[in-house]
């Protein structure tokens, strides 16, 4: 049985593939989109433990996004991913509903703790 269900959602797709890859390596059931629209759809219908979160994106920016996973399942937790220092954008995260953020490059080290950890908060709440 996976370790947890990931989903990420990227629009860079190298990063995306190559970040699910290493997490499957590692035993968890990850899986990568490169358009939030995708991903929402998997989302609704097939919900994953932990979501892991680009914050800009072109069209639907990360912080759209986590507003209407909040509302599709509040109980997923979401990892905020950035490449850039944007203290703004993390506090939205975070006021939203955001579990943590991650800065880019990841820290595989770092983002499986932080993973184990949402998975873990969100097991204890259901």
């Amino acid at each position: 049985m996976p370790q947890a269900k990931v989903l990420l959602i990227d629009d860079e797709v190298e990063f995306g593939s190559a970040l699910a890859e290493r997490l499957r390596l590692r035993d968890y059931d990850a899986r990568a989109f490169s358009q939030p629209k995708d991903a929402l759809d998997i989302i609704q219908n097939d919900p994953p433990h932990v979501v892991l979160l680009d914050f800009r994106m072109p069209g639907m920016d990360g912080i759209e996004v986590l507003k209407i996973i909040r509302q599709m399942n509040p109980s997923i937790e979401v990892i905020m991913l950035t490449g850039h220092a944007d203290t703004w954008s993390i506090e939205e995260g975070m006021k939203i509903g955001a579990f943590d953020y991650i800065m880019k490059p990841v820290d595989m080290g770092e983002l499986i703790l932080k993973i184990n950890q949402a998975k873990n908060k969100r097991n204890s709440i259901k």
